[in-house]
């Protein structure tokens, strides 16, 4: 079982989080960031991180603003709100004496992890999983309810289980997010893993990370995998590419 933690967000409400311990001897600490609308208990951010401590280095997980265990409304984040809270998730490790130096995200969360990585001075690695290039290539998910929401401010969307608020301010966020640039001046090494055949999120996405990006920079395909890496086995093989690949960036003491 991992340590439930709990932490401020950048908005106030509290964070939710749990952190994955390493089995034996510490190779490194790092965070990882869930998906749009997922959780720190979705598969891809469970098993990766619990492959990654299995391996040495301890990760902490954890739910987005009014999303699994934390508290706060899920309509009041945003691109802009999900990045500063990777920031205090980090901020959190640091304080606790276990400095994240590799940072991850899968799908939406792995944009936000490219966004916040320069802020972080204990970060010297970037994995993304199955990351969009634009932010708001979300939009797609609630198409059908922006003309709703940009005209009365608010709609409730049901997806996966979840009735969620969606509000002006997150849509408008989104649309105004910029990725490229924050690509290119990530300053740090960066791991992009996508499958060929994501249907969610297109490969031809990570060949513009790819090619936004300035070198060390390294590219790996999980044929076979969908895009939240449900079936058997999907999460761990990332999880054993992200930690071969993280090894000569973790802390060597």
């Amino acid at each position: 079982m991992g340590e439930r933690v709990t932490f401020p967000s950048s908005t106030g409400p509290t964070l939710a989080g749990i952190i994955d311990e390493p089995e034996g001897d510490v190779r490194g600490w790092a965070v990882f960031v869930h998906g749009f609308t997922l959780g720190k208990d979705s598969p891809a951010a469970a098993r990766i991180s619990k492959q990654l401590a299995a391996e040495g280095v301890g990760v902490l997980r954890f739910d987005n603003l009014g999303l699994g265990d934390s508290e706060g409304d899920w309509g009041d984040g945003s691109f802009t709100v999900k990045v500063a809270d990777v920031v205090q998730a980090a901020r959190f490790m640091a304080d606790r004496g276990t400095p994240a130096e590799l940072l991850m995200g899968h799908s939406w969360g792995g944009a936000a992890a490219i966004a916040a990585a320069p802020e972080l001075e204990s970060v010297r690695a970037v994995a993304t999983a199955c990351a969009p290039f634009d932010p708001s290539h979300a939009e797609h998910h609630y198409d059908d309810l922006v003309d709703e929401v940009l005209a009365e401010g608010n709609a409730v969307w049901q997806v996966g289980g979840k009735r969620l608020n969606l509000k002006r301010g997150m849509v408008e966020d989104v649309r105004a997010a910029d990725l490229e640039h924050r690509i290119a001046d990530l300053g740090k090494p960066l791991l992009i893993l996508h499958s060929p055949t994501d249907s969610t999120v297109g490969i031809e996405n990570a060949s513009k990370i790819f090619a936004a990006a300035r070198h060390p920079r390294s590219f790996v395909a999980l044929e076979g995998s969908d895009h939240l890496l449900t079936r058997p086995g999907q999460a761990q093989r990332a999880g054993r590419i992200i930690s071969a690949w993280a090894d000569q960036y973790l802390q060597q003491d």
